[in-house]
């Protein structure tokens, strides 16, 4: 009785979505660990979870005949282990950039329920619960037709529009650009917004992510358009054809190729967005005519 009552339950509404953490010891863990997730803080408790996510230091990892290794891969602050486990579930060991291991993931096949354990310093534990809350929504959404994507996210009038690209490439910079020169603009999201087809419409949200720039806000707005932005020496823009957009895209959305009905799903949402959305390629210059280009041919009323 005298642990259970160290326990807290917090509750989050995320792109519309209800979640669950739960912090079995909240003298070690609690919400202080993940505070871009403060603005999506609910204060009404659904049974209907997108997903629940118990936080005890206490999980052990799986047994070695319980579970196979899968691969290791590199998210750019760190290396992070997958083990597919026997039950069909998956066991994640989160790394950072030290590569000291912070966090242990033991998720169900569809990530609805999910237990983690941390370790180390503040700093460990609040890199290694964000990334497993990061990872287990990414996941958890790709059968709620729901993509994490990687991108910095502007809204013009009414809608959001997403700029895609390789990390230092320059979508932030453009997202800038709309920001100081075109008006009625505001940054939703500047590196992890999530999309959600609703009734057959596409909608983009922002979210507790959003890398260097701390830019956490619960707000949605229809998707105008998305655009890939292209370093050049004199700024372009062209509308891409279905097949062009689903390969521009697909590489910005957060999947598992090692899990095929994970990474189907994602295809059939990436393809819903492709048929409902205009998707661009600026070939552009760092500067403000590049974003009075953009703006011109990509939003919904570029008449104003």
């Amino acid at each position: 009785m005298q642990e259970q009552s160290k326990a807290h339950i917090s509750n989050f509404r995320i792109a519309d979505f209800d979640i669950r953490i739960i912090f079995e010891d909240a003298h070690v863990n609690n919400i202080s660990l993940i505070p871009s997730f403060i603005p999506f803080i609910s204060n009404e408790t659904s049974e209907n979870l997108f997903f629940q996510m118990t936080v005890d230091d206490t999980l052990s990892p799986v047994p070695k005949d319980q579970r196979e290794r899968i691969r290791k891969f590199d998210t750019g602050n760190g290396e992070t282990i997958v083990d597919l486990l026997s039950d069909g579930g998956y066991q994640f060991i989160i790394k950072d950039i030290t590569n000291a291991e912070c966090c242990l993931l033991i998720t169900d096949k569809d990530f609805s329920t999910c237990r983690c354990a941390l370790n180390g310093t503040m700093n460990m534990r609040r890199y290694g619960l964000n990334s497993a809350l990061m990872l287990t929504f990414a996941f958890a959404g790709c059968t709620h037709d729901t993509l994490l994507i990687h991108a910095s996210l502007v809204r013009h009038n009414g809608y959001g529009y997403a700029f895609i690209a390789k990390s230092g490439t320059g979508k932030s910079t453009q997202v800038s650009m709309w920001l100081r020169h075109i008006p009625n603009c505001d940054l939703m999201n500047d590196d992890n917004p999530i999309i959600r087809i609703i009734d057959g419409k596409p909608y983009i949200y922002g979210g507790p992510w959003s890398g260097k720039t701390p830019c956490y806000r619960n707000v949605k707005a229809p998707l105008g358009a998305i655009t890939r932005i292209d370093r050049a020496k004199s700024n372009s823009i062209e509308k891409l054809s279905a097949i062009e957009a689903f390969a521009s895209v697909l590489p910005a959305c957060s999947s598992m190729k090692w899990d095929v009905d994970i990474f189907e799903h994602i295809c059939d949402s990436v393809t819903k967005i492709v048929e409902t959305t205009n998707i661009y390629t600026l070939h552009c210059l760092p500067n403000k005519e590049s974003a009075l280009l953009c703006k011109n041919h990509i939003t919904v009323n570029n008449k104003e």
